[in-house]
């Protein structure tokens, strides 16, 4: 069952940057439907492009602090506050945030 956990872990990973690209693509046929016709096809382009840019910018933006203030989230998916895999076993982490605790409580110093 191990593997399926690491599979799941993986697709999930994935599923961000595939949805920001989906919402890139949404935001830049917003943007043609809405102005509907350019007179020069490569203001067109432009403006698709600045938008799919700007849409799929702050959804990743959006799904960062989304990371930061969610512990839960960040557990779910073994990332750190920055979206970085978390590589270390979970037993690893705790013994070594209770190792460095126990180091600036023991020295007795204030610091």
């Amino acid at each position: 069952m191990r593997w399926l956990g690491i599979l799941v872990r993986i697709l999930g990973w994935l599923l961000a940057p595939l949805v920001a690209w989906a919402v890139s693509f949404c935001g830049a046929w917003m943007m043609l439907e809405t102005h509907g016709s350019f007179g020069d096809p490569r203001h067109a382009i432009y403006a698709a492009g600045s938008a799919a840019l700007l849409t799929g910018t702050l959804l990743m933006y959006g799904w960062i602090q989304l990371l930061r203030r969610s512990p839960r989230l960040r557990h779910s998916l073994h990332v750190n506050r920055e979206g970085l895999p978390v590589l270390e076993e979970a037993g690893q982490s705790t013994t070594a945030a209770e190792d460095e605790a126990s180091e600036a409580g023991g020295r007795g110093d204030g610091s």
